[in-house]
């Protein structure tokens, strides 16, 4: 089977394409793909496109499309050259031409209308519906049961999909192909025929019939010629006339055609019709179950529901089913009350002389089932690792995730078509375009806060040089005084007070001048487990708090500025005792990964409001009493940890209902120096 399987990506330019999608139209819901029996259509980007060597031109894709994005190869212009042209063009028409035409009561004023377009001759299908019958019912008399069918759309589909089944088919015409030689034996051989009907498949059946038009392009073909029932005159159809033929399009019409009861007691034929149960009766007679019956399969529920009927705007075609059929049976009833039977047998006893046969040719499109192994990884690509995960809830079109799997592989499927992974997928893109979302706030704050800090940065690195020098002069000169003044006089109190606060001022203008960036920073090998260490040895803990440092570095070397940033830690630790007034607990982390180390320093205290967190760093902000603090703390962590190349960020809750009180400051920093 394998030399003969259908090759996806090289498509046949011989093979006619008879449907086509309007990518305009073409939603997202893959009615197409679970309607079509011979599984022609592939998705592409979200958009259904006919295969043209897979498709059997059923239509059902057609009937089932909402949007309107499926539509059939049209044949006015064509078929109204050949009737201009000149030449002796004849209608075949076919016998379901009731169910479309119900508003039409007499058929003489339907033939009328299809003479008035210029046809030379109006001929009907039924009439070769009597010849197939009568071989078909030859056939079953003879004790040699087949697979029968006068519908192409199924002889495409055995020859397809089933060829194994081919050389069980009944060789015998359609009634269209019968009626074709019929009327050239009749009205000759350069007669031009033009077959019309309800079937997008007859469009490509056969090249005995030069052209096919369906009953919509019909109706068309009338409303551009301005023919109406009441602008033309009686006319009869041509002869050869039919007889039972009339009721050959319903679902069980071949049997009344045949004049065999339905009688499955007495009867061995079997009649399928539609997508599922034609299908169903193939798989089953593969099987050997149906062997010994004559089978008889139709695409439709009958040619009154073919596709090339008028679809109804507001109501479906299947509701309108009964009154088809009841059309069909009343023109039947009152042809048969009116048929010369003899002049009937005698034209059927003359035209079953002639040549009604047929062959057919096996075109295997199988499509050779992929290994389970290959079948298994597009199943963990859609997230589906065991049967507990294959829904089989046939949103995809395919009746089973394996199919869908399997589609994938050939090349006729996408994995978004599954709707359970589609919906997955998308939570996840939710999830990160939440988290995305979040960190562009983190950043833009950041970015904000930077900005904030760089211009004070300026102005305090301005002011700090401003500073420096009357306070080296007021220091100078205070020193000086100092000791030209004998201790005992009140002055040299005095002057001691200047002395101090003017050291105080300098040390406030170096923290200044740390906050704007100005200090060097001295980069060296240095282990994080002793900055730690030496950190914690650097702070005075009071009985009621307790300190301990929690060390999960996997290597501790990195290069920076021990002094620096024993001055970060210490700070931060200061801060977290001083948040904690009535004791608690100070947890100094140390983690890394290959490129960063990560330094926390977490507390149980009260916690930092939420409305001053975004004022942490910002240069004389404190939240401490008058005269503890200058607020210049945190802004010069924060200027000496960017020197690093590193980060700050701060998460705290103040709030006991919500959870544990406490602050953690996290500070990461490359292990190595970054140029």
């Amino acid at each position: 089977m394998e030399d003969s399987v259908y090759n996806l990506n090289q498509p046949n330019p011989a093979i006619a394409k008879l449907v086509f999608t309007i990518k305009e139209k073409c939603r997202v819901c893959y009615t197409c793909v679970r309607e079509c029996p011979a599984k022609a259509i592939r998705i592409v980007g979200g958009q259904a496109e006919v295969i043209a060597e897979r498709c059997i031109a059923c239509g059902n894709c057609i009937k089932v499309c909402s949007q309107g994005a499926k539509v059939f190869r049209r044949e006015i212009d064509p078929v109204t050259k050949l009737i201009q042209s000149g030449a002796k063009v004849i209608a075949l028409v076919a016998p379901s031409f009731p169910a479309e035409f119900s508003e039409i009561s007499d058929h003489r004023t339907f033939v009328g209308m299809i003479r008035k377009l210029g046809f030379r001759y109006v001929t009907e299908v039924a009439f070769g519906a009597d010849l197939v019958a009568r071989k078909y019912k030859e056939q079953l008399n003879s004790g040699t049961p087949a697979i029968s069918s006068d519908c192409p759309a199924i002889v495409s589909y055995i020859e397809r999909y089933y060829p194994d089944l081919v050389g069980n088919m009944a060789e015998v015409v359609s009634p269209m192909v019968a009626m074709a030689r019929v009327v050239r034996n009749k009205y000759g051989v350069d007669s031009i025929l033009v077959f019309i009907g309800p079937c997008l498949a007859k469009k490509a059946e056969s090249k005995e019939i030069d052209n096919a038009i369906t009953f919509r392009e019909l109706r068309e073909m009338f409303e551009l010629n301005r023919i109406t029932p009441k602008s033309v005159e009686f006319s009869e159809f041509d002869p050869p006339l039919s007889g039972r033929g009339a009721i050959f399009p319903l679902s069980h019409g071949l049997l009344n055609t045949m004049e065999v009861t339905e009688d499955i007691l007495s009867e061995n034929v079997i009649v399928a019709g539609g997508k599922s149960n034609f299908q169903d009766a193939l798989r089953e007679y593969e099987q050997g179950n149906l062997r010994g019956h004559h089978v008889h399969l139709l695409c439709c529920e009958g040619c009154i529901m073919g596709p090339g009927m008028s679809p109804y705007m507001n109501t479906s075609a299947s509701s309108n089913r009964y009154a088809k059929k009841a059309s069909i049976i009343r023109y039947a009833n009152a042809k048969m009350a009116t048929l010369d039977r003899e002049e009937w047998q005698k034209n059927l006893d003359e035209c079953i002389k002639l040549d009604l046969s047929r062959t057919f040719k096996a075109n295997d499109m199988r499509v050779v089932k992929p290994s389970a192994e290959q079948i298994k990884e597009v199943m963990f690509r859609m997230g589906k690792f065991g049967p507990g995960d294959y829904l089989n809830c046939g949103a995809c079109g395919y009746d089973s995730c394996e199919e869908h799997a399997i589609a994938i592989l050939s090349g006729l499927a996408e994995s978004e078509m599954c709707l359970p992974y589609s919906i997955e997928k998308l939570h996840k893109y939710i999830r990160d375009l939440n988290i995305s979302n979040e960190k562009l706030a983190t950043v833009q704050e950041a970015l904000r806060h930077s900005e904030k800090l760089a211009g004070m940065g300026q102005l305090s690195a301005g002011i700090a040089h401003e500073l420096n020098n009357p306070l080296g002069v007021i220091t100078m000169y205070s020193n000086i005084l100092k000791e030209e003044v004998p201790e005992e006089n009140p002055i040299h109190k005095d002057l001691d007070l200047i002395v101090e606060q003017a050291d105080r001022c300098r040390k406030i203008v170096g923290g200044l001048l740390n906050f704007a960036r100005k200090n060097q920073v001295n980069f060296s090998d240095a282990d994080v487990t002793a900055l730690a260490e030496h950190s914690i040895n650097s702070v005075v803990v009071p009985s009621n708090i307790s300190l301990s440092l929690s060390n999960n570095l996997s290597d501790p070397g990195a290069m920076l500025d021990f002094d620096q940033m024993t001055q970060v830690i210490t700070n931060l630790l200061k801060n977290s005792i001083e948040a904690m007034p009535d004791g608690g607990k100070i947890t100094l982390g140390l983690t890394d990964t290959h490129e960063n180390i990560m330094i926390q320093v977490t507390d149980n205290g009260s916690g930092i409001a939420k409305e001053h967190m975004d004022k942490l760093f910002t240069p004389f902000f404190t939240t401490k009493g008058i005269g503890k603090g200058t607020g210049l703390g945190l802004p010069i962590i924060y200027g000496i940890v960017k020197m690093h190349k590193g980060d700050v960020r701060v998460d705290s809750n103040p709030d006991p209902a919500a959870g544990p009180t406490g602050t953690t400051f996290t500070i990461t920093i490359p292990r190595k120096r970054m140029a």
